[in-house]
């Protein structure tokens, strides 16, 4: 009989230790350790083995040696879902995905295997039994769900390797990694140890036969994935999905990428009958006005690898209180104080006794510096109440000293101004070095300081 064994487990990071401790040495968090009861039979055998004939042995091999050819990836119909993964699903890989409860991650994932043609599916749930499933099914696929995806309610990992080795499926969906647990582990579901080993078992299967596994994870009140850092670290992509739920729409980010880039991203609209790919995101963070509105520009920002156009708005009002409020929606208040700081300061614009709101049109949050001139031409515009044209957009950064700074991939953004059909664009004079003109139809104005551009759209 094997002894039996038991650690101390931080709930917040997984950090494990042999006795009680109030502090974890970690991640710092207070009272977080909990006792399991960790059990390994050294007669047990492994939840998941595909050939019972012998052991073996691993040699070292010499890297020009190895023969290596282009994995042979599953593309899906989700254009977008394809793109943040490097071009489609890799066989053998394991993915996890994590995001805010009623996100839409299992309409994600269930409506992503309705639509893969002739390939045999298990999902796996935890959370939800087989009608709630089925009724989501028949409203994703408007009535007709298909045929090669199978349902299985389940939580033990020893029957779900029963049902995939009768089943033999091409593609596993795991709802959720939380609600799993294994016989080897003394503890309750959702725990560090019952996760992480969870996660080992499904990691081996996926390697050993080939198969794309993918897991659904919970996340934490701080938005990161719940359980041990190490979940993360074992898997081979971890995909954020992610947006506001008072916002229809949805962006599916790469974390982490073994298998291609991790700065694409994915944006999806969410609709009555699931979720709808958004294959041109500037045209509908673009506001269609009839009538020049002062206060309102456009501005080319780059959101992971993916060039997008956003609307910038600001409205600047005389301040009815001692103290004047500042206030920013999908920007960062402290970075809005310093613009308002240089624009004072370099550009004599007197705005310490006045109101500033500034939003960012479609609910999107912003960290590119290159809507900073477009952010302080809005303030201005609102400010002395003149319009500027919807068929001007910037992209350049704002320094201390009021300079315009040059920013990355600038090649990008001005080919997706261009495509929207804009006609001018501002950027740094330091990004004209090595930059061919003559490949763009769009008028490019380079400045050096933000008095050149006042002066261009002011007098």
């Amino acid at each position: 009989m094997a002894k039996t064994k038991s650690a101390y487990f931080c709930q917040s990071c997984g950090y494990e230790s042999a006795k009680w401790l109030g502090k974890c040495p970690s991640c710092n968090q207070w009272n977080t350790f909990v006792e399991e009861v960790i059990q390994k039979p050294g007669n047990a055998a492994p939840d998941w083995k595909v050939s019972s004939s012998g052991s073996r042995v691993t040699r070292p091999t010499a890297i020009h040696e190895i023969v290596y050819t282009e994995e042979n990836r599953l593309v899906t119909p989700d254009g977008e879902f394809n793109r943040v993964l490097g071009g489609g699903i890799v066989p053998g890989s394991l993915v996890l995905i994590g995001g805010e409860p009623g996100i839409g991650k299992s309409t994600l994932m269930l409506q992503l295997t309705l639509n893969l043609p002739n390939l045999r599916v298990l999902y796996v749930s935890g959370e939800e039994s087989e009608h709630q499933i089925k009724m989501r099914a028949e409203r994703l696929s408007s009535g007709s769900a298909g045929g090669d995806v199978y349902i299985l309610t389940e939580t033990s990992t020893q029957n779900i390797f029963k049902q995939i080795e009768a089943l033999e499926p091409q593609l596993v969906i795991v709802d959720s990694i939380q609600t799993l647990y294994s016989a080897h582990i003394e503890s309750t579901p959702g725990s560090v140890s019952q996760v992480r080993e969870c996660t080992a078992e499904l990691l081996r299967f996926a390697k050993e036969t080939s198969t794309p596994v993918f897991l659904i994870g919970h996340i934490t009140k701080d938005g990161a994935i719940a359980g041990p850092k190490i979940l993360e670290h074992m898997v081979d992509t971890v995909l954020q999905f992610e947006g506001d739920r008072h916002h229809v729409y949805r962006i599916l980010r790469a974390v982490k990428n073994r298998f291609g880039s991790a700065s694409e991203l994915g944006i999806y609209e969410m609709q009555g009958n699931g979720l709808r790919e958004v294959s041109n995101p500037s045209e509908i963070l673009l506001s269609q006005r009839d009538e020049q509105l002062s206060g309102i520009t456009i501005s080319a920002m780059l959101e992971g690898a993916r060039p997008m156009l956003i609307e910038t708005q600001a409205l600047v009002s005389s301040s009815a209180y001692g103290t004047p409020q500042r206030s920013a929606t999908g920007f960062d208040t402290r970075r809005m104080n310093m613009l308002l700081a240089v624009l004072e300061k370099r550009c004599g614009f007197r705005l310490s006794a006045k109101d500033v709101f500034l939003n960012i049109a479609g609910g999107l949050r912003v960290e590119d510096p290159a809507v900073d001139l477009g952010i302080i031409v809005a303030i201005i515009s609102s400010h002395e109440d003149i319009p500027v044209s919807s068929k001007i957009c910037f992209a350049s950064e704002v320094g201390l000293s009021g300079e315009i700074r040059a920013v990355n991939r600038i090649e990008q953004r001005i080919a997706e101004a261009q495509k929207l059909g804009f006609e001018q664009i501002y950027i740094s004079k330091y990004n004209q070095k090595g930059l061919d003109t003559s490949r763009y139809t769009i008028e490019i104005k380079s400045v050096s300081k933000i008095e050149e551009v006042f002066g261009s759209l002011f007098g």
